[in-house]
């Protein structure tokens, strides 16, 4: 079959026409890979941030036809399935989860072989191109966006406020579903004049650069996670508000008594839960206006899709499309 394969860390992306057919036992699962959204993860496993064993299929954003189901989105985090968190739906955070196009081989493929069909989400009616990066983009930021809810929905005298930090893709998904599920007041923050722009575009009430002030914010979400931005939300968070890191930076701030607002709660949120993406496929059937605009490629132009993601030559989101 068809497949864009990465070789070795460093390495470019290597279609091919010949890789082996995907092998099943038990209940295991076959699907044909429609589309596959690129992400930025993606470049992390090129990278070797993550160790991943190569050769490997990459893609995580995959939507494709299941011979019984039909249309369905693949939820990628791949749990152990006998621990508290998969009980849960919290595959993501299992200790031994396996995310696919991560550590096992994606959809950057004519097809791909899933553990179990409860990792399959049926689309019913969802454009299968379009929502690809509801997979993970997209449902990284609803979780996020969940975790500021209880704070922002809180009864106070006044408007609260929520504060996006960095604007790209999973902030512009954050943006679009604070509009939608809150009444709050939307600020985001960017280096990028073209990112605060797009921020307004999408109903951000104000958008920001680094060196703007900014009032006691009640739910912050940070897409970058550095050192900087962590200093500017704990010095932004508003007395029990709450600030959730999903950016991979790395970034560290001193934490105690007095070093942070009272009662601020600090959290990280990782990728999303299986109940969380059938509940985002049901908000996207219904707004659809919460969908990033996409542009499909073939497959066979996964390696320059990762060059241009790279050079952040990008708006939107890039699908590989196995046709």
């Amino acid at each position: 079959m068809r497949a864009a394969v990465l070789d070795a860390v460093g390495g470019p992306i290597r279609l091919t026409e010949e890789h082996p057919e995907p092998m099943v036992s038990g209940t295991e699962e076959v699907i044909d890979v429609t589309a596959c959204g690129v992400c930025h993860s993606d470049l992390h496993v090129v990278d070797g941030d993550f160790g991943s064993t190569l050769p490997m299929i990459l893609g995580h954003e995959v939507t494709g036809v299941h011979a019984e189901l039909g249309p369905v989105m693949v939820y990628a985090p791949w749990g152990c399935g006998g621990c508290e968190q998969c009980a849960e739906g919290l595959d993501m955070i299992c200790a031994d989860a396996t995310e696919a196009g991560l550590f096992a081989d994606g959809g950057y493929a004519q097809r791909m072989r899933i553990p179990h069909r409860y990792y399959l989400s049926p689309l019913e009616g969802l454009d299968p191109v379009a929502s690809a990066p509801l997979a993970c983009g997209g449902l990284t930021a609803y979780r996020a966006v969940q975790q500021t809810l209880e704070v922002l929905r809180r009864p106070g005298p006044r408007r609260r406020r929520a504060l996006v930090i960095g604007a790209g893709g999973l902030g512009q998904y954050a943006i679009r579903y604070l509009k939608l599920l809150t009444y709050v007041e939307v600020y985001a923050l960017d280096l990028s004049a073209a990112k605060r722009a797009t921020a307004m575009e999408l109903g951000a009430d104000h958008a920001v650069g680094p060196d703007d002030g900014l009032p006691p914010i009640d739910g912050i979400i940070d897409f970058i996670g550095s050192d900087t931005t962590l200093t500017a939300a704990s010095a932004t968070v508003a007395k029990q508000g709450a600030v959730v890191v999903v950016g991979l930076f790395g970034g560290r701030i001193p934490f105690g008594l007095g070093a942070v607002p009272h009662e601020a709660r600090f959290l990280s949120s990782f990728w999303g839960s299986r109940p969380q993406l059938d509940e985002l496929l049901d908000l996207a059937r219904r707004e659809p206006g919460i969908l990033a605009p996409v542009e499909a490629v073939p497959l066979s132009e996964a390696q320059r899709a990762h060059e241009r993601l790279r050079a952040g030559e990008v708006e939107g989101r890039l699908v590989l499309v196995t046709d």
